[in-house]
């Protein structure tokens, strides 16, 4: 691979994690009511759940604009892995595919690209997420420490309560302690088996339609 060849792989990194960490402040938020109603469930213990709308003033009263974005710094972070490894490795991948694996270049070798960059990803990714979701669903410590009384009180959730994280490297750490190499990947192979395909899949149709609209072009 010539020089310059290094420098289109090295933007391709830059703008990726560029991409992806922008894509994941923006939608913080949403993700975070998301994961508070997918787990309000189990925390709380009963089987009514509140709408998007309760739950967006219910993460408002009890911690402002903060509790959006709780999480918000494993999230930038698995992303900036992701977006980079991702858009970085396609390009290099697909020329290594064809040139070493000529029967498996076109479809294929974009295809196998995408699925190539996502997995090495997904080794940053799977663990930011799990510190992401956990601080997500804690909130405030006042709301963390009252469910984490409740649980203690009723024990009707089932679910393993763990202490309040303040920070990415706190919580990194505590899982780590806590539950080891199993803890940080929870979750690792449904995360591969959702987005690896996907990944692929993505990558063809984009090139595909690049294809279609220089045709319109030229």
């Amino acid at each position: 691979m010539h020089f310059y060849d290094f420098d289109i792989v090295w933007r391709e990194f830059v703008w990726g994690a560029i991409a992806g960490a922008f894509g994941e402040g923006m939608m913080h938020p949403i993700d975070t009511i998301k994961t508070r109603i997918q787990s309000q469930v189990l925390l709380s213990g009963s089987q009514s759940q509140k709408s998007i709308v309760q739950m967006v003033q219910t993460v408002w009263v009890a911690d402002g604009l903060r509790g959006f974005y709780r999480g918000i710094a494993p999230g930038i972070t698995g992303s900036l892995a992701t977006g980079a490894t991702y858009f970085g490795f396609i390009e290099s991948t697909k020329k290594w595919i064809e040139e070493s694996h000529p029967n498996l270049g076109g479809h294929w070798a974009h295809f196998i690209a995408g699925a190539v960059g996502d997995t090495l990803g997904s080794f940053v990714y799977v663990p930011c997420e799990v510190m992401k979701q956990r601080m997500q669903v804690q909130g405030s410590s006042n709301s963390w420490n009252s469910a984490i009384m409740k649980d203690k009180m009723q024990m009707k959730s089932g679910a393993e309560m763990y202490g309040y994280y303040t920070g990415m490297f706190q919580a990194g750490h505590s899982i780590w302690k806590e539950q080891g190499l199993k803890g940080l990947y929870a979750g690792y192979w449904s995360t591969l088996a959702r987005d690896v395909p996907f990944a692929g899949l993505m990558v063809r149709k984009v090139i595909s339609d690049l294809a279609a609209d220089s045709m319109y072009l030229f």
